[in-house]
């Protein structure tokens, strides 16, 4: 339902536009061809706004996508600064300059934290190394 919201406050003036090729179809035309024409444009404008919702989501997996490539990005950068933090329930923290990982040893989800969002990331050969340096480092 966001989609709708997102289609009225980003294309209203293509819905403005339907409204008034409406409004003059209906002053114009007399016959049933106008009910037909009334039919089309609304339908036009149904299926216009459902493909919006599609670009919505390619637009949310790219930027999930990038958000996630530039987390490893920073991951390899600041591997030597990393801490590790055991927690009282078993889990786990690593922590870098911009980066938090949480997770449980044996998952093979972690759940990281980069420029204040949050998502979950399979357990790579990148983060492990992460997780082993901070070992590391909190040895030393």
């Amino acid at each position: 339902m966001d989609f709708i919201t997102s289609f009225l406050q980003e294309r209203w003036y293509i819905i403005l536009l339907a409204i008034v090729i409406l409004f003059v179809v209906v002053r114009i035309v007399k016959t049933v061809i106008k009910w037909v024409i009334v039919l089309a444009i609304l339908a036009g404008l149904y299926f216009y706004g459902a493909s919006y919702k599609d670009q919505l989501l390619n637009i949310g997996a790219t930027v999930t996508t990038e958000v996630k490539n530039q987390a490893i990005k920073v991951v390899s950068n600041e591997m030597k600064d990393a801490q590790y933090k055991q927690n009282a329930d078993g889990s786990y923290t690593v922590t870098t300059k911009s980066l938090k990982v949480d997770g449980k040893p044996g998952a093979s989800e972690v759940t990281v934290t980069f420029m204040n969002q949050t998502f979950t990331m399979k357990l790579d050969d990148m983060l492990k190394a992460l997780i082993e340096q901070a070992k590391t480092n909190k040895a030393t």
